[in-house]
């Protein structure tokens, strides 16, 4: 797949988005100012922004508690998913769902979600209603490697593949489920080998490659438009953070978290923007400032709305 300019810049700016907006949680986080706990997509913001470059507004993505950057990614409103983080009326949920359960059922963000794995029946649920009203729209499963021991991993893929659904299976390697690594969980080194037991294609590319996380999902994003049935697609990446906010990260060996540093998705896809003319790095540098302008703005709405009354504490509840 060749992409033009525009589409690189484009998501150029949808990653610099990503890491103003998490860096910008961190800030506050650790000034108290939001409920909860936040677990930060710093290091990720490739894999988002390349799955999400080939989606309609008519597709549908589910994510994980890890999820800004799938909503930012989707088209989500900075200022309503900040007003849900901070917990405030003007938020996505109204403030009640905080970071792990916004969602925007008109731009196909089925919602974050707080279980591990949660999120890939949700997807096939929602690729079932795809074909079934032939609307030729897809769905997305984000999750992590951890996800992937779970019966809610096999049970979709099982499904999925026997039905032809369009869903994509997108697995976040970022190597930790939340402090055991990938090797102390798992007898296997490429998650998407998994996909041959399900008769299925499994792909596993670099997550740090905005460009090969583009052209994998294209490529499966398509197979599933055509009737063809799902894939299991494997990012390998790396969190900067901990598991959430405030879990210092002592598990990881510093050499590794150094090594995985120098391959952060942002800078490498500067180069190949300043290597190809398409930017200066002035224009760079505008438009991370814009972004982080942009931020400021969603934590001053934030700031500014309300908090809920406790009279709406049972409002839009449908379960006890």
């Amino acid at each position: 797949m060749d992409l033009k300019k525009e589409q690189l810049l484009d998501m150029y700016k949808k990653m610099c988005t990503i890491r103003a907006f998490e860096s910008k949680i961190v800030e506050i986080f650790a000034a108290g100012k939001i409920p909860g706990f936040v677990h930060l997509y710093l290091g990720e913001e490739a894999v988002a922004t390349g799955v999400c470059a080939n989606l309609e507004t008519k597709d549908y993505i589910a994510s994980t508690h890890r999820g800004h950057g799938h909503l930012i990614a989707k088209g989500g409103d900075l200022k309503l998913m900040m007003a849900e983080v901070f917990g405030r009326t003007t938020g996505y949920c109204k403030g009640k769902g905080g970071s792990m359960h916004i969602a925007d059922v008109d731009l196909g963000i089925l919602g974050a979600n707080g279980i591990v794995g949660a999120g890939m029946p949700i997807a096939t649920g929602a690729a079932f209603a795809c074909k079934y009203k032939n609307t030729g729209a897809v769905a997305v499963a984000f999750f992590g490697d951890g996800a992937s021991d779970r019966a809610t991993f096999h049970e979709s893929l099982n499904l999925a593949s026997t039905w032809k659904l369009p869903v994509v299976f997108l697995c976040e390697n970022n190597g930790w489920a939340i402090s055991n690594s990938q090797k102390t969980h798992q007898n296997i080194t490429d998650i998407s080998d998994r996909a041959s037991g399900y008769g299925i294609p499994g792909v596993s590319v670099d997550g740090n490659d905005v460009v090969a996380v583009y052209e994998a999902a294209g490529a499966a994003i398509e197979r599933a438009r055509k009737g063809d049935g799902p894939t299991l697609i494997e990012c390998k990446t790396w969190r900067h953070r901990g598991h959430f906010e405030g879990d210092p990260g002592a598990y990881k060996d510093p050499k590794d978290q150094e090594e995985w540093l120098k391959k952060d998705p942002i800078p490498r896809l500067e180069k190949n923007l300043l290597k190809l003319n398409y930017a200066t790095q002035d224009e760079l540098n505008k438009i991370k400032a814009e972004t982080e302008a942009e931020i400021e703005e969603a934590v001053k709405f934030a700031e500014a709305s309300p908090q809920p009354d406790p009279k709406e504490l049972f409002t839009d509840v449908y379960a006890d």
